[in-house]
C-alpha cells in the first residue's frame, strides 16, 4: 500500500485527505491511501518519517518555510524560486524534494478569472502561503503591496491602506487564514466602503464557499473567487509530481 499524506496544524478541517480518497475511487486507482498527519511542532517531522513508510506528502499552513531544513533539495523552478514548499517527493534514493504546486494551482485560477491581467494588487498576508502567489504576479508583471498586521520593510501596515491606494489596486488577494471555518465572519481589516465593480477579490481560505471578505465584495458590486480551483490544480499537480 502506497502512503501520501498532509502534515500541518490544525488538519480538522482538511480538504486534502477527501479529495484524493475519492480521486482514488473514481479513477480506479488501487493500493493507494491518503492519510492526515498532524504535527503541533515541526520537530515531530523526524519522528514521522521513521514510523512510517511514506511515498509523497502535502504540507499546508504553518509548515511551508518550516519544513525546508528537513529537506535535501529543492526543485529550481518552483520551491526554490519562491522559498516555500508544499509537496514533499520521496525520491529512489530516499531523499526528499521539494516542490511548490501553489504556483500553479494559483496561476491557472488567477488567469481564468481575471479578464486581463492590468491590475494592480494588494496581497493580505506575508507567510508561506503568500510567497507562491507573489511568484505568480511577479511572472504575469501585475505590481503588488504587501498588508501585513505589521509594518516592515516589505510591507505595508492594514492600517496604512487609504482609499487612494485602496481604489487604485482593485485586485485583492487575501492569502491569510482569516475567515476560515470555524471562525467565520471576520475579514482583513480593509477600507471596503471604497470597493467598487473593479475590485477583484480573491481568497485563498475555500471553508466557507463563500467568506465574509468575498460577501462584503459581491455586496459591493465586485467580483470574488474562492480558494477551491487553486486547491484541486494544487493536488492534482502534487500528483504528477509524486509519480513522476
Amino acid at each position: 500500500m502506497k502512503t501520501y499524506g498532509l502534515i500541518g496544524y490544525p488538519l480538522e478541517h482538511s480538504f486534502s485527505k477527501k479529495y484524493f480518497t475519492e480521486k482514488y475511487e473514481k479513477e480506479g486507482i488501487e493500493g493507494c491511501q491518503y492519510e492526515l498527519f498532524e504535527l503541533e511542532n515541526i520537530k515531530q517531522f523526524t519522528d514521522l518519517l521513521t514510523e512510517n513508510q511514506l511515498n509523497g506528502l502535502n504540507v499546508t499552513i504553518p509548515y511551508k518555510e518550516q519544513v525546508i531544513p528537513f529537506l535535501d533539495r529543492l526543485d529550481p523552478e518552483t520551491a526554490g524560486k519562491i522559498g516555500a514548499a508544499n509537496v514533499i517527493k520521496f525520491e529512489e534514493d530516499g531523499t526528499l524534494t521539494g516542490y511548490n504546486s501553489d504556483y500553479i494551482g494559483f496561476k491557472n485560477s488567477l488567469e481564468s478569472f481575471l479578464p486581463h491581467t492590468q491590475f494592480k494588487a494588494l496581497v493580505l498576508g506575508t507567510g508561506g502561503a503568500s510567497k507562491a502567489i507573489k511568484a505568480v504576479l511577479d511572472d504575469l508583471k501585475i505590481p503588488f503591496l504587501s498588508v501585513s498586521r505589521n509594518r516592515s520593510d516589505e510591507s505595508i501596515a492594514y492600517s496604512d491602506v487609504t482609499e487612494e491606494i485602496y481604489t487604485a489596486h482593485t485586485l485583492v488577494i487575501n492569502t491569510t487564514p482569516l475567515g476560515m471555518h470555524p471562525k467565520v465572519g471576520v475579514a482583513p481589516d480593509l477600507p471596503y466602503e471604497f470597493t467598487s465593480d473593479k475590485h477583484y477579490f480573491f481568497d485563498v481560505v475555500y471553508n466557507p464557499a463563500e467568506t465574509e471578505f468575498l460577501k462584503i465584495c459581491r455586496e459591493k458590486g465586485g467580483h470574488g473567487m474562492n480558494g477551491l480551483d487553486m486547491l484541486i490544480g494544487q493536488a492534482e499537480a502534487s500528483w504528477v509530481i509524486w509519480n513522476k
